[in-house]
């Protein structure tokens, strides 16, 4: 080094770098930082890619955070005059340094002017509430990729909260056959099986008790241009279900039905949405609930719906197809299902009425009715979910009719 306050702007940044990477969600420890520091002044860097690499190297630990750590490189070290004079600080076998540049015309001012607009910004920048109401349903089919916007360290962490509420202590179902367990009802075929073993000379009793599991869970989430500014939210959180219990199948749907249960197994939360991304090319088109529906019932009812399982179906229930196919289809997944719970987003308002044909139609035929436009709606979700006791009158779909 060539002194120490070289030294401490290199630290400083490299510390910042890793507070950068801990605010994304990535497990750097003040450790990690030491070791960082020692192998950028030991490797002798000369170029901006053994920086990456060195600072991969140490801080990397699993697949999935590849994704943050380029994205956090880019970004930060985005400034070439910083990584340039780091490297020519750094490199052994770099050029002495010449005289300082020549300050430009102006470069002071504007450098300034650009701070304080950046503060004043910052200080006006208030959250605002929009409140927008999509009654409108097209029919033509929008064939486009949509890319997921990243979400914050904040509501990945929310997410995990709301799925580690998730547990359904209470909310279990008994299973036809019996398991095998210390005490109970003596099981006559193990017994008898037992003794064999010892020709008959002693019997060894063996017992069993009723079994009992968790119901599976199976999502419908519709991806129309109505639903497609609360399908961010929901997509994050079905990616949080799906890494905690491997019995949760995603399906999303607009003019088609797309299975996205392997892609929300990927552990980073933004490859999976990516990956979702990808592979749905509807994404805020027309809706075709009743044809979604019938694809479901016709082609992954019998893989998916064993068990037992808890429905959820995340729509508006803006429909542009028949009102007789939508309520066939929708009776048909009903009597499918042990319990089928209908979320959607417009009944934030508080002078909601069901008077759409589409809602009318399925309203019959679901269990509870909730909304879906919130962390909070989601979290009495999974409260609800997780307990199983009566039902809140206040999600009885009767009460719309």
């Amino acid at each position: 080094m060539s002194s120490p306050e070289l030294r401490s702007r290199i630290t400083d940044n490299i510390v910042y770098f890793a507070r950068t990477l801990r605010k994304a969600g990535m497990p750097v420890g003040p450790a990690s930082v030491v070791d960082a520091v020692a192998a950028v002044e030991v490797s002798g860097i000369e170029s901006r890619e053994d920086l990456y690499w060195t600072l991969h190297a140490v801080f990397i630990r699993k697949r999935e955070h590849r994704v943050l750590f380029d994205e956090a490189f880019r970004i930060y070290w985005q400034n070439r005059g910083l990584i340039e004079k780091l490297l020519a600080v750094l490199s052994p076998v770099a050029p002495p340094r010449g005289a300082p540049e020549k300050p430009r015309a102006g470069q002071t001012r504007v450098s300034q002017a650009f701070e304080a607009a950046k503060e004043r910004i910052a200080e006006e920048t208030v959250p605002q509430i929009e409140i927008d109401a999509k009654f409108t349903v097209s029919g033509r089919e929008l064939l486009q990729s949509k890319d997921f916007a990243q979400m914050t360290a904040a509501e990945i962490e929310e997410a995990r909260q709301a799925l580690r509420a998730m547990a359904l202590p209470m909310d279990r179902i008994r299973l036809r056959r019996p398991a095998a367990a210390a005490r109970g009802r003596v099981d006559p075929r193990r017994t008898l099986r037992a003794s064999l073993r010892t020709g008959g000379g002693m019997i060894d009793l063996k017992f069993r008790k009723p079994a009992e599991k968790r119901p599976p869970l199976v999502v419908l989430c519709d991806i129309s241009g109505s639903m497609s500014q609360y399908s961010r939210l929901l997509l994050h959180f079905l990616h949080a279900a799906t890494a905690e219990r491997r019995d949760v199948h995603t399906f999303l749907f607009g003019t088609r039905l797309t299975n996205v249960t392997r892609q929300l197994r990927m552990k980073d939360p933004d490859e999976a949405l990516e990956a979702c991304s990808d592979g749905v090319e509807d994404w805020s088109g027309g809706t075709r609930i009743a044809s979604a529906l019938r694809d479901f019932n016709l082609h992954w009812s019998r893989r998916v719906l064993s068990g037992k399982p808890t429905v959820l179906m995340i729509t508006d229930g803006l429909e542009r197809d028949t009102d007789e196919d939508l309520d066939r289809e929708i009776d048909r997944l009903h009597r499918s299902c042990r319990r089928l719970v209908w979320l959607n987003p417009l009944l934030r308002f508080d002078g909601f009425e069901a008077k759409a044909k589409g809602i009318r139609a399925i309203l019959p035929h679901v269990d509870e009715f909730r909304a879906a436009h919130s962390l909070d709606a989601v979290k009495d979700l999974v409260a609800a979910l997780s307990s199983s006791g009566a039902p809140d009158p206040a999600t009885d779909p009767r009460r719309w009719l």
